[in-house]
C-alpha cells in the first residue's frame, strides 16, 4: 500500500486538511480584525480540501478493493 502513489497524495490531501484546521483554531483564538476577514474563507478551504482528501480516500479504497 506503501508503494502507491495514490496513497502519498493522500497523505499530502491529509496534512493539508489538518493545516488549515490548525491555522482556522489559531485564527478563533486570537481572534480580533484578523479573525473576522478570514474565519469565513479558512472554513470554506477546510471544507474543500476535506471533500477532496474523502474523494480520494474513497477512490483509492474502490481501486484497492477491486
Amino acid at each position: 500500500m506503501a508503494q502507491d502513489p495514490l496513497f502519498f497524495v493522500i497523505l499530502i490531501a491529509l496534512a493539508a486538511v489538518v493545516g488549515i484546521l490548525f491555522f482556522g483554531i489559531g485564527s478563533f483564538a486570537k481572534g480580533g480584525e484578523f479573525n473576522r476577514k478570514h474565519a469565513n474563507k479558512a472554513m470554506r478551504w477546510r471544507i474543500i480540501a476535506q471533500f477532496i482528501a474523502v474523494v480520494l480516500v474513497v477512490g483509492f479504497a474502490w481501486m484497492r478493493s477491486s
